[in-house]
């Protein structure tokens, strides 16, 4: 069994920055990629960004490129979402979650544990 603790999330303005964590629980966390989604109110739950067991591949929506950072830290079982120029449709409980494989995938169906999420919450 996994467990997964996100962290960091929080209200912030406009164009401000969070960082969040997800710790792991077990000792497989370096074998599998981990991803970031999000749900927005009333929206169905969305891929942001994923990061392969290594870490050294990386997949980001459209949406988020070039203002959001996944990272991991397989010595500390632990997954970041560095998030910079923050608007408000970012908004959103923030999830993290445990690949089935390896290799970056981008469906909630490639991935078996789920955090319990944190809430994001960008002012204008």
């Amino acid at each position: 069994q996994v467990q997964l603790v996100e962290s960091g999330g929080g209200l912030v303005q406009a164009g401000g920055s969070l960082r969040l964590s997800c710790a792991a629980s077990g000792r497989t966390f370096s074998s599998y990629a981990m991803g970031w989604f999000r749900q927005p109110p009333g929206k169905e739950r969305e891929f942001v960004a994923a990061i392969s067991s290594s870490g050294g591949s990386t997949s980001y929506a459209d949406s988020v490129k070039g203002r959001f950072t996944i990272s991991r830290d397989n010595a500390k079982n632990t997954v970041y979402l560095h998030m910079n120029s923050l608007k408000p449709e970012d908004t959103a409980v923030y999830y993290c979650a445990k690949g089935r494989y390896p290799i970056v995938r981008l469906t909630t169906s490639a991935y078996n544990y789920w955090g319990q999420g944190t809430q994001v919450t960008v002012s204008s």
